[in-house]
């Protein structure tokens, strides 16, 4: 009953405006950084491990604006997944290396979209040509399930289990010159598709399915993420190259390549990165997570 009510009041979110729905955001990062909790605390940990030369104040203020950007991103969820797509499609106001989508005649697409800016409506508005299908990690709620699935698979996605049978049809989908979309900056579950490479300098455990997807299947590896812009105006696409090595045979210097553009394109937008992910919890040698 509970779940019902909320998904109904989140529908009834999605009619106000993008503007009014990003500054209730802010007001709710306000009240994240005023009182103890997992996503301040994270996030201070995360910045004083991947920023160790900002003064206390900076960072402080860095977190506070980090946290509002986070806000941003739960409350703009039901205008994006909710209204209809023309009306989602047109928030995009501008795309800067729109070129690196293109590539060779039959060749997939490989786009890694970290959780920077508002990813859910990158994926939503790439072009239909293009024949999206990721991974989807079902809700732990049952019931929003169907919900996330519609709201994805809009635009003619598929979205397929993060299983065996899963991956293989991702890999079909890549050998046949489609694309695929991954949140590349989460800790893998599996520590046999994964190695610990540099990450801002400190070592965080990668997923080595993006250099497996590409060095089998010949696709092209970039970056994406769009930009939140000021006062609900909508949204700036940027896409940017993968390092070269991203597809090496030695999986650490790809694990090391994937995580070197990851934080090229962070640094861009460092303020509408999620850092509020315990993205360093598990640690090489034993040691302890220093979210602890």
């Amino acid at each position: 009953m509970l779940i019902r009510f909320l998904i109904s009041l989140w529908r009834r979110l999605g009619f106000l405006p993008l503007s009014w729905l990003h500054a209730i955001g802010r007001i709710l990062g306000i009240f994240y950084d005023w009182f103890p909790n997992r996503e301040r605390h994270a996030t201070q940990v995360n910045l004083e491990l991947c920023y160790p030369g900002l003064s206390p104040q900076d960072r402080r203020t860095l977190r506070r604006t980090i946290l509002q950007q986070i806000g941003c991103s739960l409350m703009e969820l039901p205008y994006i997944w909710f209204r209809p797509m023309d009306e989602v499609s047109s928030l995009v106001q501008d795309v800067s290396g729109a070129s690196l989508l293109e590539r060779d005649p039959g060749q997939g697409l490989i786009l890694l979209l970290p959780h920077l800016g508002c990813w859910e409506v990158l994926g939503l508005t790439l072009p239909p040509s293009e024949k999206i299908t990721s991974l989807y990690r079902p809700p732990r709620e049952s019931q929003l399930e169907d919900l996330v699935k519609q709201a994805r698979e809009r635009n003619g996605s598929t979205l397929v289990s993060t299983d065996t049978q899963g991956v293989k049809q991702i890999y079909l989908a890549l050998q046949s010159g489609g694309t695929t979309c991954i949140l590349p900056d989460q800790q893998p579950k599996s520590a046999r598709a994964s190695v610990f490479a540099p990450f801002f300098g400190i070592p965080a455990l990668t997923m080595l399915l993006i250099n497996r997807l590409a060095r089998k299947t010949g696709a092209k590896v970039i970056y994406g993420y769009a930009e939140r812009l000021p006062k609900g105006r909508g949204y700036h696409i940027h896409y940017y190259p993968a390092p070269p090595s991203i597809d090496d045979k030695d999986p650490q210097v790809a694990a090391a390549a994937l995580n070197q553009g990851l934080e090229t394109v962070i640094r861009h937008q460092p303020e509408q990165y999620q850092w509020s992910y315990k993205r360093f919890h598990d640690q090489p040698d034993g040691k302890l997570s220093p979210y602890y």
